[in-house]
């Protein structure tokens, strides 16, 4: 029986263009995260079941590859459920990986920790065009830092790397928890719903406002409430972000914190003072993002012109103190890389500054002297900061240089046994 040769279904292969603009994209990254103060961590692939089953990864607790216990700790006689038979699985995310990992080494790591994670993630997703089971993350997090420092440099960290990668006209949309659920205590909804009416609201740029009031008078709220939450919606529609935030502040008065409001106040302005890309910060009451550990601003990449966000995050407060037994200030930003990747391979991204790339075809049958002579050549032109293919010469030379030149050799030299000038 032959096996079997392709990647497992929602996995795939990454061909060498592809793998090339990757590579030029994570340099870009971590060049430019490096520049903030970011420092890299590398975390493993396989995390506890306890931890990624913690009531912290939303939806995508239910979407975890679980490992199988191993050796003598794996019973399959006395085992009555699927507990007896794993206990670890693959991360769905790089957050509750990295909580653990600073929990673990919290000592040892300066304060504030800005930290840079890219790698792998894996959910039982259902496949499809762009979204993948396996697929990489990048995220740049803020521990230790209370104050709205730590926001101000996420945004400007992820937006001058976008930048940098090429975007414009896009919008990072921010709003806080601690506003929605204020507007939700202000409208009349039980603490213990709230979770529910944002996952409504959540779905406001698809069904409409109309659809939102539809479906949480369906679900069995009081119309009254409904009115009065969704009111609060239209009197922010249109407004700035700044007078936005002023009438919904002035709207449900008492039952929001001044300081939630100033904190997103001075989040937008200095944001909009001291950014280098060319993008809009935006107030929006109606973005809520779905982990359930986010406590206070939270933040989303919007690329209309692509179809959808690039990417998201905020702060998450309550999550370290889960596993220290003190809560620890956190706050985290990112980038959709996989999202990205695929937007610039569409536009036909060219990567800008490559070196020189050269193919030397070698007749065949060359070898001894001459060989390493051609060999020298290409040596003294690596030497020299360019790429040198050396390959030997095909049958059919005109197919071999035109998948060369597909592949971005602009110079392609042939080499004999006897030089053409001799």
């Amino acid at each position: 029986m032959a096996l079997i040769k392709k990647p497992v279904t929602g996995m795939k292969d990454i061909l060498p263009s592809e793998m090339q603009l990757r590579d030029y994209c994570i340099g870009i990254i971590k060049k430019t995260y490096a520049e903030f103060g970011f420092t890299s961590i590398e975390t493993p692939a396989v995390e506890s079941l306890a931890n990624l089953n913690s009531k912290q990864g939303g939806e995508n607790e239910k979407l975890i590859f679980k490992v199988m216990k191993r050796g003598e700790k794996l019973n399959l006689e006395t085992a009555k459920e699927e507990n007896d038979l794993t206990d670890s699985g693959l991360r769905y995310d790089l957050t509750v990986p990295l909580v653990r990992f600073y929990a673990n080494h919290a000592n040892e790591l300066p304060a504030p920790f800005k930290a840079l994670q890219m790698g792998n993630v894996w959910r039982a997703d259902k496949p499809q065009k762009g979204r993948y089971r396996q697929f990489m993350q990048c995220d740049i997090d803020i521990l230790g830092e209370a104050s709205n420092l730590a926001e101000i440099e996420l945004i400007l960290a992820t937006t001058t790397t976008l930048g940098r990668l090429g975007f414009k006209d896009f919008k990072i949309r921010i709003n806080d928890r601690r506003m929605l659920k204020a507007m939700a205590a202000y409208s009349g909804f039980p603490e213990e719903e709230y979770d529910n009416v944002f996952i409504t609201l959540d779905k406001m740029d698809k069904i409409g406002i109309d659809g939102v009031a539809e479906t949480l008078v369906k679900q069995g709220y009081d119309q009254a409430s409904v009115d009065k939450y969704l009111d609060l919606f239209k009197a922010a529609e249109g407004k700035q972000n700044l007078e936005g935030i002023k009438v919904i502040a002035d709207k449900i008065g008492g039952f929001l914190d001044a300081d939630t409001r100033d904190n997103l106040n001075e989040i937008i302005s200095s944001v909009d003072a001291t950014k280098t890309a060319q993008f809009e910060m935006e107030f929006d009451p109606t973005l809520v993002r779905g982990m359930s550990y986010y406590t206070g601003t939270i933040f989303e990449v919007a690329m209309p012109q692509y179809g959808g966000s690039c990417g998201g995050g905020g702060r998450y407060d309550k999550m370290v103190g889960k596993f220290l037994g003190q809560d620890t200030p956190a706050c985290g930003f990112s980038i959709g890389f996989e999202r990205i990747i695929m937007i610039m391979m569409d536009e036909g991204f060219k990567i800008p500054g490559e070196s020189d790339k050269i193919a030397f075809l070698i007749e065949k049958g060359i070898k001894g002297e001459r060989l390493a002579e051609i060999i020298s050549e290409a040596q003294k032109e690596r030497a020299a900061g360019k790429n040198v293919l050396t390959v030997r010469m095909a049958k059919n030379k005109k197919f071999q240089k035109q998948q060369l030149t597909e592949q971005g050799y602009e110079d392609i030299r042939d080499f004999y046994e006897k030089p053409l000038d001799a």
